[in-house]
């Protein structure tokens, strides 16, 4: 009977993972278009990549938090993020909870424990050790789960993170999203290393490569990658070999530095599981064709809703959220503006 329970767990753990990754995948496309009609400014597409991203997500628990990039949409919605909250960063408007202050892709909820990201590369990844730390001796059973690009393994930030953590233990996983590209810079001109996951050796951790195409396994590496961190057997570094479907961002274009790749749809991890999903009998073409019109509309409603919300004052964002309570020389130079 355990084992019963447990399959359904983990069959209802499959269909609720490629929900997500259905609903990524639509909305954006949707972005991409709006964008391209000049509604929105910059946007970072995710097609290709949801595999590495959504699973790892899914073996967090509510205390645990969440550190992205740009390129983790996906993981946000995963995490419990709205459409609307999503849209709201997108369209810079009043409802966005950052205020419009950040650049694009850079979504954050205090409630769910997810943090925003920095524009530059890696920068964030030596805060979320510092996070992982700070549970730490706070005796907090949780983890933290980091997203990075390849690209950001280049970084300086990145040795400081790895570093910190590996001598102090701190209760965090690493999941590297190599997709192969730094923008335009391929990764064999990033490193001699032989693999990315290789990198966590020198830090004294364990570095596990896996593919970002098998959805099932990114999710079982990253849940024993967390649970690890949670009994205090320290962080891991998880490097995941995905895809970048589109350009780096909407001010790219790839084919000025990449070949014609028709051929990544056979790796689709969105395609792969819901293969396994209907070989299973969890899932089928009506269902999923009827679940992709229904995210269509849902996404279509929340862009109208956010659209014509205008953004915040200019004025009142110099001064807002500077400290928790305004000091007079700050307040005498905001009456005087």
């Amino acid at each position: 009977m355990t084992m019963q329970k447990e399959q359904l767990e983990e069959n209802d753990k499959l269909v609720g993972i490629y929900k997500i990754m259905l609903l990524a995948r639509a909305l954006d496309a949707k972005i991409m278009s709006i964008q391209r009609q000049g509604r929105i400014g910059p946007y970072v597409p995710c097609t290709g990549e949801e595999g590495a991203v959504v699973p790892s997500v899914f073996s967090l628990q509510k205390d645990d938090w969440l550190f992205t990039s740009y390129r983790e949409l996906g993981a946000h919605l995963a995490r419990g993020l709205s459409l609307d909250l999503v849209l709201a960063q997108l369209f810079g408007n009043s409802n966005d909870l950052l205020k419009g202050r950040q650049m694009s892709n850079s979504w954050s909820n205090k409630q769910l424990n997810d943090v925003t990201t920095a524009a530059p590369i890696g920068a964030y990844l030596p805060v979320a050790v510092g996070l992982a730390m700070g549970s730490k001796l706070k005796k907090k059973n949780i983890a933290v789960l980091t997203f990075m690009g390849d690209g950001a393994t280049s970084s300086s930030d990145f040795h400081v993170a790895m570093n910190f953590a590996g001598v102090y233990k701190a209760p965090i996983v690493f999941v590297c999203r190599n997709n192969g590209w730094a923008i335009s810079l391929p990764v064999a001109k990033q490193t001699a290393s032989e693999t990315l996951a290789i990198k966590a050796r020198a830090y004294g951790f364990e570095g596990i490569r896996v593919d970002g195409s098998d959805v099932v396994s990114v999710y079982l590496v990253a849940r024993k990658a967390l649970e690890k961190a949670r009994r205090g057997g320290g962080p891991t570094f998880i490097e995941v070999l995905t895809h970048r479907a589109g350009p780096h961002s909407t001010a790219d274009d790839p084919k000025r530095y990449r070949k014609d790749e028709t051929s990544w749809e056979g790796k689709d991890p969105l395609r792969l599981l819901k293969a396994l999903l209907i070989s299973k009998g969890l899932w089928s073409d009506e269902i999923d064709l009827k679940l992709h019109n229904e995210y269509e509309k849902m996404i279509s409603e929340s862009i109208a809703r956010q659209e014509p919300i205008k953004p915040l004052s200019p004025k009142e964002l110099i001064f807002e959220d500077v400290y928790s309570e305004m000091p007079w020389n700050l307040k005498e130079q905001m009456d005087e503006l």
